[in-house]
């Protein structure tokens, strides 16, 4: 772990225009929303201003503007990984996609078809799964361990059968920060036939997504939350998304993906926007001395963004494992073994509910957040509504030493020091 030097934070935070404003806010709700890229508002202005046409027509400026939407999907491609550009499936969030590719799904479900879902995951990632139930299918709830707070794979073991159809669960919890294993557990659902979806909100931000070594069969997360505007990405396999009912015009292809899932279109300005968070990782990789094709930079960046935010979420729960009144909801360092965690770190404090410590923090101008997170099943299960949720401390890799200190400083005139 190794924070950044004072030359790369400067360079971070100069991409990014709310980091330059005099006494703006600390921002630690990253998990909410982060801040946005002047290289994604620039291309957005740019598109909007001159390229604002619908697609398809012969004309100069129609060309231009379909080949930049274009142009887009397959930087989009790029970032994650993904076979086919064809496989990039873009909307206004995460929530709504998810909810798009039900209905997509909807037609293939039979009664007695058996969906896996776990209850540490965001709503976004349960409800819209739960629909299918009006076609029969059955819903079994992969528990987290409330004891180690880990999702165990004996457990998964247990809820496997050959009429698993869907197991769709979170890359990352946004409330407990723990990373999971996909991978494996894509290589279990696998063996009995089965299809994995993954949310991975809470990861994208801070590791570079690669759909193809993850494991998965879908995967969706939104860029507002990794330095981009409120928009969102859906990638699936080629043959299972072909293999999807069309959501589109009556006459629209079958095979038009990944059109056909996209009722409406995208919007452009924002697709084309979201390029900028791809040519930002690719500029910083190169920028801090990393080498090779575009995607080896982007790796590069996102190994110097893990160092740094590992070095910050350390010294912030170290401080947080120094009081007694203070439990953290999750991993209590940023390795645990094998396992792993991003800097999303949630607390509770003894006998104070979590909006006193909100409020109380929110008067030095610092941003936090409590509550569930929309992680409902989750506090539930932990039996944490009584503290009116979690307090969530979300890092992001613009954040520095200073921001942290100041509010463990903060925190600190609040919580019990015993």
């Amino acid at each position: 772990m190794q924070a950044f030097s004072s030359k790369e934070i400067s360079a971070v935070r100069a991409e990014f225009p709310a980091l330059q404003i005099p006494n703006q806010c600390i921002f630690l709700d990253n998990a909410g929303g982060s801040q946005v890229l002047k290289r994604v508002a620039d291309r957005i202005h740019d598109y909007l201003l001159s390229s604002s046409v619908q697609l398809g027509a012969t004309y100069a400026t129609s060309t231009t503007a379909s080949a930049r939407v274009t142009e887009a999907r397959q930087a989009i491609a790029e970032l994650i990984n993904a076979a086919d550009d064809r496989e990039v499936v873009m909307g206004g969030s995460t929530t709504g996609l998810m909810f798009q590719l039900i209905q997509a799904i909807l037609p293939n479900v039979h009664a007695g078809d058996e969906i896996i879902l776990t209850n540490t995951d965001h709503e976004a990632n349960i409800g819209a799964w739960k629909r299918l139930q009006q076609a029969g299918a059955v819903i079994k709830i992969w528990q987290v361990n409330p004891e180690t707070l880990q999702l165990d794979l004996s457990d998964l073991e247990k809820l496997l059968n050959a009429n698993t159809k869907w197991l769709a669960m979170t890359y990352a919890s946004n409330v407990l920060g723990t990373i999971n294993p996909i991978a494996e557990v894509a290589r279990r659902v696998h063996a009995v036939g089965g299809c994995v979806c993954v949310d991975a909100v809470a990861y994208a931000p801070h590791r570079l997504v690669d759909v193809q070594a993850s494991g998965a069969d879908v995967l969706v997360f939104s860029f507002y939350k990794v330095f981009g505007p409120h928009y969102a990405v859906l990638w699936g396999r080629f043959e299972l998304l072909r293999s999807l009912a069309n959501l589109n015009h009556f006459f629209i292809a079958e095979d038009n993906l990944p059109y056909k899932l996209q009722p409406g279109n995208v919007n452009f300005e924002l697709s084309y926007g979201c390029q900028g968070i791809a040519d930002y990782l690719v500029a910083i990789g190169e920028q801090f001395g990393g080498s090779g094709k575009r995607r080896q930079l982007m790796q590069y960046a996102f190994d110097k963004f893990e160092a740094h935010e590992n070095y910050l979420a350390q010294r912030l729960l170290d401080f947080l494992n120094s009081k007694s009144s203070v439990r953290v909801i999750g991993m209590r360092q940023v390795h645990e073994g094998d396992a792993s965690r991003v800097p999303t770190i949630s607390f509770i404090v003894e006998n104070t509910p979590s909006e006193t410590i909100v409020k109380h923090i929110d008067q030095f101008s610092i941003g936090i957040r409590f509550g569930d997170f929309y992680a409902r099943h989750l506090i539930e299960a932990l039996d944490l509504e009584k503290h009116g949720g979690v307090v969530r401390v979300s890092i992001a890799h613009y954040n520095t030493v200073e921001e942290i200190d100041l509010l463990i400083s903060h925190l600190n005139t609040i919580l019990p020091s015993a």
